[in-house]
């Protein structure tokens, strides 16, 4: 799996941190979306999805 994000998408909800703090956190000048692993590992998919569909902004993408 591929995640991509789009910063300037971003509302800075957090949801995606909060779903999977290992592949996302939120910068601290605005609280927008920064991705730490764009290949997450196998086992973080499931949670990394969740995030995805979870982001009001729709600024996550996996494939």
């Amino acid at each position: 799996m591929r995640v991509e994000v789009d910063s300037d998408r971003c509302v800075g909800a957090g949801m995606c941190v909060l779903t999977q703090p290992e592949v996302f956190d939120q910068s601290e000048d605005d609280g927008t979306v920064v991705l730490l692993r764009a290949e997450p590992a196998p086992e973080q998919e499931r949670d990394v999805l969740d995030a995805v569909h979870a982001c009001p902004a729709q600024a996550i993408s996996a494939r």
